[in-house]
């Protein structure tokens, strides 16, 4: 499949799907093109030679319907791209979600080409080709995620929510250090990871996210009145923690 140039021709100001036509139907004919619109439900329709035929979908901004219509051009060419202007408006999809878009259109195969409309003499941009893709796994974050499924105790988080403070295994071990200094005072980081199976107990102590512990003299920790605060918060959760053992916890 040959690729598209990074760069088009000057661009217009983008109000309509009609009016990203013109600057798009210019552009493909500077690659060699010849160049019809609305052919069988199609856009914009480009061929060359012997090639696959090229499919643009436009719309005005970027939409989720756009990508509908691209999937289902796809059935026709494996060469299909979504067109948008764009003006640079700060609560547009594509300003707000950039990166996602482009993996959402890499990941499906799918072209993608920004019109800049607006705060600039701007061209017809070529920001994604279509393609084959095969996403690779990130073995660390995979790692990460089944580490923290394992060690969280229990199923304290309702999936979806928000707006609420998510119930971490780092969470858990924290309170689980907070409840051992609470019912017996300060002690070193050393000796409470030894007592409550807590492996991260002294980076715990010394980090102090949520400010839970004070220390009190060296290498010597207690519970801060925050501390106090939050394991009658979460006091549900702490009697939750004491009914798994700890020692696997890291």
């Amino acid at each position: 499949m040959r690729r598209l140039s990074w760069r088009g021709i000057l661009a217009p100001m983008a109000l309509r799907e009609t009016d990203l036509y013109p600057p798009i139907k210019a552009f493909l004919e500077r690659q060699g093109y010849r160049v019809k619109g609305e052919v069988v439900d199609c856009d914009v329709v480009a061929v060359r030679g012997d090639e696959d035929p090229v499919v643009v979908e436009l719309k005005a901004t970027f939409t989720v319907h756009l990508v509908f219509q691209a999937v289902r051009r796809q059935a026709l060419t494996d060469s299909v791209y979504i067109a948008f202007g764009h003006g640079g408006e700060k609560t547009s999809v594509w300003k707000r979600h950039r990166r996602d878009v482009v993996a959402l259109c890499r990941r499906l195969g799918l072209g993608l080409i920004v019109v800049p409309t607006g705060g600039r003499t701007g061209a017809v941009d070529v920001l994604l080709d279509p393609g084959p893709y095969t996403p690779r796994q990130n073995k660390r974050k995979r790692g990460r995620l089944l580490g923290e499924f394992e060690r969280r105790v229990g199923d304290p988080n309702c999936g979806g929510s928000s707006g609420q403070p998510v119930m971490t295994a780092y969470r858990q071990d924290a309170l689980r250090c907070a409840s051992f200094l609470l019912e017996y005072g300060p002690i070193k980081a050393s000796a409470l990871r030894q007592s409550t199976g807590v492996e991260s107990a002294p980076r715990i102590l010394q980090r102090d996210v949520y400010g839970w512990f004070e220390r009190t003299e060296r290498g010597i920790y207690g519970l801060s009145p925050l501390g106090e605060r939050a394991l009658k918060t979460f006091a549900a959760t702490v009697s939750e923690l004491y009914r798994e053992p700890a020692a696997h916890r890291g």
